[in-house]
């Protein structure tokens, strides 16, 4: 993207969604927009792990009206704003001084070039692939439209999004049949007479499409279909697509001693400790990654191969469910996570170069270390 003079917070927030689309967050997260005016206009952006008092301070300070957080500040329901909470005094201190919060959090969980694929780069961990696969992310479009009409109809599908599997695109299915209609007294018909019943040699167009792009490919749909009332069904797929959900798994590029490993985490992560299960004495080559509270993904990360999984918020209990089948090595919340920002700093300059994009300077790990 060019140079852009001036840019409103829906342009940014867009430009973010191209990274992590919304509809890939989990269903009890609280992301996109938090604080803010989608109309109003960028001076700075500010990107922060959490948004707190401090961080809201820096973006006065270096005069940066949009903080691009990941974690959100606001995830139960707010019920009143009275400054007792450290959450109240960040949402009044942003409203007071015209800030707008932006979340992203499990949306950029769930993508390839997320928090968890750049956990993988910086630990040198090959052909990373996704751990836990995201159900329901997967729709497809049935549509029936004159046989004379299909092709130029199925086109604007694929570039509206429609259409990629795997490594291949433009993929449909089609079938002909006749469909019969009858116009009212209101229609305007583009086929057939009102008030009578129409046949038309018809084509049945099956395509699939990511969730994220739903919208635009109904807008693709509606305005390149023939008809005046189009005929369509949506439905959500059980497939998985295996390019969004959480955790990751990969290769190193020669086996390694566990405790060689585990010290290449703690240089590379900036780790003063790290908490794990009983190490099994073997030479590990499969790691599984999953960025913040990843307890979840044990069975998960046992069933994928790895012989180490690395992640955090692990409890006393839950390290038993190693079983000696892999080592569970949880090195902290903050520091799994800890590069997001630079992730989304590089993202967004590259985006939006010329642009002021800040990477937030204030201390947010509420964790500290003896």
């Amino acid at each position: 993207m060019s140079y852009i003079a001036k840019m409103k917070i829906k342009q940014v927030t867009d430009i973010l969604e191209e990274l992590a689309p919304l509809v890939h967050a989990e269903d009890f997260d609280n992301v996109g927009l938090l604080v803010g005016d989608v109309e109003a206009e960028v001076k700075g952006i500010l990107v922060t792990l959490d948004t707190m008092e401090n961080v809201v301070d820096e973006a006065i300070a270096t005069d940066c009206n949009l903080i691009v957080s990941f974690h959100p500040i606001i995830f139960g329901g707010l019920k009143k704003l009275t400054g007792r909470t450290y959450v109240e005094r960040v949402v009044i201190k942003a409203i007071q001084n015209g800030i707008a919060i932006y979340s992203m959090h499990t949306a950029l969980d769930n993508v390839q070039e997320g928090v968890n694929g750049k956990i993988c780069e910086i630990l040198g961990i090959a052909h990373p692939k996704i751990l836990i696969p995201k159900k329901g992310t997967i729709e497809k479009l049935v549509t029936y439209v004159p046989l004379k009409d299909a092709e130029a109809l199925r086109t604007s599908l694929f570039e509206a999004g429609a259409g990629n599997i795997g490594k291949y695109s433009d993929c449909s299915f089609s079938t002909q049949g006749t469909g019969s209609f009858k116009a009212g007294e209101q229609a305007h018909p583009v086929k057939g007479e009102i008030g009578e019943i129409h046949y038309e040699e018809e084509t049945q167009i099956h395509v699939i499409y990511s969730k994220s792009h739903r919208s635009r490919i109904l807008k693709a749909l509606f305005e390149n279909h023939p008809y005046e009332e189009v005929a369509y069904e949506l439905f959500v797929l059980e497939n998985t697509d295996q390019n969004i959900g959480m955790g990751m798994v990969g290769e190193l590029p020669e086996p390694v001693d566990e405790t060689e490993f585990l010290e290449r985490v703690k240089q590379k992560m900036n780790v003063s400790v790290i908490r794990h299960s009983r190490l099994l004495e073997h030479k590990v080559n499969r790691i599984a990654i999953l960025g913040g509270s990843g307890a979840f993904a044990i069975e998960a990360a046992k069933g994928s191969g790895a012989q180490i999984f690395i992640t955090s918020d692990i409890k006393y209990h839950e390290f038993y469910k190693a079983e000696d089948k892999i080592v569970i090595a949880d090195i902290g919340h903050y520091e799994t996570e800890q590069f997001t920002k630079t992730l989304l700093v590089d993202y967004l300059t590259k985006k939006i170069p010329n642009f002021a994009i800040r990477l937030a300077e204030s201390k947010t790990n509420p964790i500290k270390y003896l």
